[in-house]
């Protein structure tokens, strides 16, 4: 009992813990995105303030990094190369997460702002959000798989690098606009949102962003994938019927 009396003091006397001096508070413009027929791609306003308990400290100036990233999932990434004539697949590693869509905007380049320890700890930049641990044994240029995937899904407006375009106001008010392309999947996209000074992240804070089809896309996606017999039939019905019409059309025509 004495020694539990003793441990209670101790802590008592231990100088209690303040909180952060700067604090993140975020919004976004729109947390749901609809994927209907006529969806093209739509533009998410992510805006935020610095809230701070006293004056802004010295040295170190303020910078902010935003990200997006869209629902993660396995990949299997394969090379074909020409043999006798024929391309065939001869390597393959195996990417244990990658996101089906990742956004990164920044107030500053990555080496300016963001330490490497804290890149880790927070897997902010492109290179460790993608999860590729142990491909080295699979292929002996492992590296080149991971920069072709980044190559291809920049090229699909699914990545993207956006260095400088956080708009900063007197280190208190930031606002950054994402393009969400129209390939998107469903799913949640998490919305992260750091502040840093001297390459430290200070505070951050997470959001969400729920992308869902909607109308006769959702009405033929869950028939897909709960009724894959029925969703068959119908679609051969449908292309018997429109063979017949564009048949019907061109003898009318003809006439």
């Amino acid at each position: 009992m004495r020694r539990l009396w003793a441990l209670a003091l101790a802590l008592a006397s231990l100088p209690q813990l303040t909180c952060a001096e700067e604090q993140i508070v975020t919004g976004l413009s729109q947390n749901r995105v609809e994927i209907t027929a006529n969806y093209d791609g739509s533009n998410i306003l992510i805006y935020g303030a610095v809230k701070r308990t006293a004056p802004p400290p010295e040295g170190g100036r303020l910078e902010v990094i935003v990200t997006v990233e869209g629902p993660a999932q396995p990949l299997v990434l394969r090379r074909k190369e020409k043999v006798a004539g024929i391309w065939i697949n001869q390597s393959a590693v195996t990417i244990s997460s990658a996101p089906s869509f990742y956004a990164v905007a920044t107030t500053g380049p990555f080496a300016d702002i963001l330490s490497h320890t804290d890149d880790l700890r927070y897997r902010i930049s492109l290179p460790q959000v993608i999860r590729a641990i142990g491909i080295s044994a699979e292929a002996a240029d492992s590296p080149e798989f991971v920069e072709a995937l980044k190559r291809i899904r920049m090229n699909e407006d699914r990545y993207h690098i956006a260095i400088g375009r956080v708009q900063l106001l007197q280190e208190t008010l930031f606002r950054a606009d994402v393009e969400l392309p129209a390939n998107l999947s469903d799913g949640n996209y998490k919305v992260r949102l750091f502040i840093l000074r001297g390459g430290e992240v200070i505070d951050h804070q997470d959001r969400y962003i729920g992308v869902r089809k909607a109308g006769i896309e959702r009405d033929l996606f869950n028939l897909a994938h709960e009724q894959p017999l029925l969703y068959g039939v119908i679609s051969l019905l449908l292309a018997a019927v429109a063979g017949w019409a564009a048949s019907a059309g061109f003898r009318y025509m003809r006439r």
